[in-house]
């Protein structure tokens, strides 16, 4: 393998002559971007991250903002891009910087790691982007450069694999320019070592890499066991009243689509019609509609929605901001789980239209 500073020149020229420069959060690269931006792209690709953050600055060009603004108005701007643990993280963040640290974000990877939802690579992509300190990341694109470059066996969710990727990693950051390098090493492994046929042509580390010379890039990373996922179900109430708007209740704020709102979600042994009665006593028209498949990373959910027309307009939320009748046609700013909004979608496009 190649010396520590071959290693990063290597990487850097490459980067000055292919490098990614003109994505929305190198511009102006100040700790609260680069953070939003390293949060949004963790298990998230590129191209689907830039209108969301783009949206996201807009709303919310400060930390500040982001602090002072509620829960669902962040909610509303991350709703389709998934773990949203991410966005509640960022809000309860946002306001510890702006309490506690007096609106400034901490230069150490150590202090940077004690805020919630920040780990150690995404503390040393601020560090190293946003201040240009000396910090070593280790995203899963460098992941797979380093495992490849050094045919590092094993899936690095284990701990021994981790450990030994973060040391090689560390071994390879330079002194300088370690902004410039972390960005390339990303970017080498977003746009070149990729996952499926890596252009190993075009990479400054192909002589050198242990996977390329044996042609076994696709032994590196090892991939994590597989095991099958299970499959739950679930019905949801698409409630429409009288005058078209739709019976909305927010999830628990920690658990499954926290904080989000959602239809009601009932068993399938419990009672659509039965359900509505209790709640308002009105008894609903009923329609199912074709279910379809929600995956999450731990189990499937199917889900069959059915569209419950009631014959009037009932009267109140019974836990003020905790449930809402949403109006299509108007729809608040809050935070909807994937399902929902496409659903909501759906409900609108066979609405009926006024005049």
């Amino acid at each position: 393998m190649l010396p520590t500073d071959s290693f990063a020149t290597r990487v850097l020229d490459w980067f000055d002559r292919h490098g990614r420069k003109d994505l929305p959060w190198q511009e102006d690269a100040s700790p609260y971007r680069v953070w939003v931006s390293e949060i949004m792209l963790q298990q998230t690709q590129v191209k689907t991250v830039i209108p969301y953050f783009q949206r996201f600055m807009a709303n919310f060009p400060s930390v500040q903002l982001l602090s002072a603004a509620k829960l669902d108005q962040v909610l509303h701007l991350w709703t389709g891009l998934g773990y949203y643990a991410r966005a509640r993280n960022l809000h309860r963040t946002a306001g510890i910087i702006c309490d506690d640290l007096s609106g400034e974000f901490p230069g150490s990877v150590e202090a940077l790691c004690e805020l919630p939802g920040i780990g150690r690579s995404t503390a040393g992509a601020i560090r190293t982007i946003a201040f240009g300190k000396p910090a070593t990341i280790l995203d899963g694109n460098v992941k797979r450069v380093v495992a490849r470059y050094a045919a590092v066996t094993g899936w690095p969710g284990k701990a021994a694999v981790s450990k030994r990727l973060w040391q090689i990693a560390d071994s390879y950051t330079p002194s300088s320019r370690t902004g410039d390098f972390s960005q390339a090493m990303m970017d080498l492994g977003a746009t070149v070592c990729t996952r499926a046929t890596p252009a190993c042509h075009q990479c400054p580390l192909e002589k050198d890499c242990e996977a390329s010379i044996n042609g076994e890039q696709a032994n590196y990373p090892g991939s994590k066991p597989r095991k099958s996922l299970p499959v739950k179900a679930a019905t949801f109430l698409i409630i429409r009243a009288q005058n078209g708007e739709v019976w909305l209740e927010r999830r628990p704020l920690y658990g499954l689509w926290g904080g989000l709102w959602c239809f009601p979600e009932l068993t399938q042994a419990e009672d659509p019609t039965a359900w509505c009665l209790d709640r308002w006593a009105l008894e609903p028209v009923a329609e199912a509609w074709s279910g379809f498949r929600h995956s999450f990373s731990h189990y499937h959910l199917d889900i069959q929605p059915i569209l419950l027309t009631l014959p009037g307009i009932p009267e109140t939320i019974m836990e003020q901001g905790q449930q809402l009748w949403y109006n299509l046609r108007q729809p608040p700013e809050i935070g909807l789980a994937a399902p929902v909004a496409r659903l909501l979608a759906r409900l609108e496009e066979h609405s009926p239209r006024d005049g």
